[in-house]
């Protein structure tokens, strides 16, 4: 039989749904079709083949022996193709995941470390978006999150602590003496206006800046302490590099600030391999800060 001899697959479809059920309304409400649709779908079929498909049965109807046959050859490629379909999506490559992270920390901690994971793990996709706060799961295609836990999480989040944000005064070697005199710029971020200030009341013996300078992001802060515009306010994870490389300094270190940076994803979402890869990478590129 020709391709083109085959009569559609809506109408074998109805035949099998009929013949299977042994009602033509319980096809109907299987197929989401009216008791009207479904029996002229059948008996379209019958046209187009040329043989009566079902037949009277009491208040119902039954397949003849025509219907049974076709119908249970319908069945069966039905049941073929159902199974391909199964293991062409059981064997596609993954969906790739989509991690979530805060601009600055995304630019001066987790790229430059990405790279490592990648090169552990090839099979593994994982993209980076950038954003901070609160953020809609579902909407954003987001599949984890990293976040400053610094805002009303939501009860149907599931939240696994990364790292404790601690902060301090970094500067380049040039600086030092300025800091050290109390004759300096401080540089902070829009994002905590307030950060020098609660950094200054607890700590009593460290100089005073002469001025405090807010640029909009961290990173920018960050890269204006590298130029020796001042002396920026800056969490630990962000200057670490900088400072284990020797360009920047941190006389003072970096004190706790009571907030907490957190791995954020739905109670719904299941943990995968690849994400359990992620999880358990993230949390050691934490741990050696």
């Amino acid at each position: 039989m020709k391709r083109t001899e085959i009569p559609s697959l809506d109408d074998l479809r109805a035949l099998e749904a009929v013949a299977r059920l042994g009602s033509v309304r319980a096809a109907a409400t299987e197929l989401a079709l009216t008791h009207g649709a479904v029996s002229r779908r059948v008996s379209k079929l019958g046209m187009d083949i040329g043989a009566a498909l079902l037949e009277a049965d009491g208040r119902g109807v039954r397949p003849t022996a025509s219907g049974e046959t076709l119908a249970s050859a319908t069945g069966q490629a039905l049941g073929l193709i159902s199974g391909a379909l199964a293991a062409i999506r059981t064997n596609a490559a993954p969906a790739p995941i989509v991690l979530s992270c805060e601009r600055s920390l995304a630019m001066r901690w987790l790229i430059p470390r990405l790279s490592e994971f990648q090169d552990a793990y090839p099979a593994i996709e994982v993209h980076l978006s950038t954003g901070g706060g609160a953020l809609d799961f579902a909407r954003e295609r987001v599949t984890v999150a990293i976040r400053r836990l610094d805002f009303a999480l939501d009860p149907g989040w599931a939240v696994t602590a990364l790292m404790p944000e601690r902060v301090g005064p970094v500067m380049p070697p040039s600086l030092r003496g300025t800091f050290d005199s109390g004759d300096y710029v401080a540089l902070g971020s829009r994002t905590r206006p307030q950060a020098w200030q609660a950094w200054l009341e607890g700590q009593p013996t460290a100089p005073r800046p002469r001025s405090i300078r807010l640029l909009d992001h961290h990173f920018l802060m960050l890269e204006a302490a590298l130029g020796g515009l001042g002396v920026a306010l800056s969490p630990q994870a962000i200057a670490a590099s900088e400072v284990k490389a020797g360009r920047l300094e941190a006389p003072a270190g970096f004190t706790a600030d009571g907030t907490t940076y957190g791995l954020i994803q739905p109670r719904t979402s299941a943990i995968s391999e690849d994400l359990s890869a992620l999880r358990t990478w993230l949390m050691t590129q934490a741990a050696a800060l």
